[in-house]
Parts: C-alpha cells; structure tokens; sequence
C-alpha cells in the first residue's frame, strides 16, 4: 500500500476500475491524521484473514463482491453496498468476484481499557 497520497483539497478518482482491475494494486489515497483512505483490491478467490483495525472503518465495496466477516455474520457486499465496522472488531475479506472496496480508516486514539 504505497504510493503517493492525494494533497489536501486535490479530487481523487475513485470510481470503479473495470477492466484495469486485473491488474490494479492496494493503493492508500489519502493519509491525513486521523483519517485514512485505501482502495483495497480483493482478486476472487483471494483471502485477507482475520485481523482488527485500531480505528473504526467504514468499507464501501466499488465493484464486484466480497464475503466481509465481522460481528459474527458473513455479510456479502457489492458494488454500491457500505459497511461500518467499530474499532478493534475482528473481520476478515474474501474475494467472492474481483472487487475492490474503500476502505475509510478513522482512528479515535486508544479505545478505554486498551
């Protein structure tokens, strides 16, 4: 996930990649204190295991469809579906098709009793 971030007020294309997803890579977008912005390229058959963010994530899948396991569901996303997942919550990404999602990281600091 590395590249250049986007400056502050500069537009950044997030629109789905199509036939460019191929061949596409996890990039971070935007990279500004608290907030952090990725495009994740999930290929089918692909599997990111479980793991937990520090910070609160809200996933907006772009194209194609993934199996995101949190909260103790499997939650099928596709094009145009949002998911928020509070902070520290275990979850899991599997490519069901090509896909990729924006991923919106927010870190709020340490969580009490952390």
């Amino acid at each position: 996930m590395s590249g250049p971030h986007a400056d502050p007020v500069e537009v950044v294309d997030v629109r789905p990649l199509g036939a460019a997803l191929a061949s596409a890579a996890t990039a971070t977008l935007v990279k500004a204190g608290a907030v952090t912005v990725v495009r994740l390229v999930v290929p089918a058959g692909k599997e990111i295991p479980t793991h937990a963010a520090k910070g609160e994530l809200v996933v907006h899948c772009l194209e194609g469809r993934v199996a995101f396991a949190a909260g103790g569901k499997t939650h099928d996303l596709a094009a145009g579906h949002l998911l928020y997942v509070p902070a520290g919550e275990p979850h899991s990404v599997r490519g069901v098709e090509a896909g990729s999602l924006l991923l919106t990281v927010v870190d709020g600091g340490p969580r009490p009793g952390a």
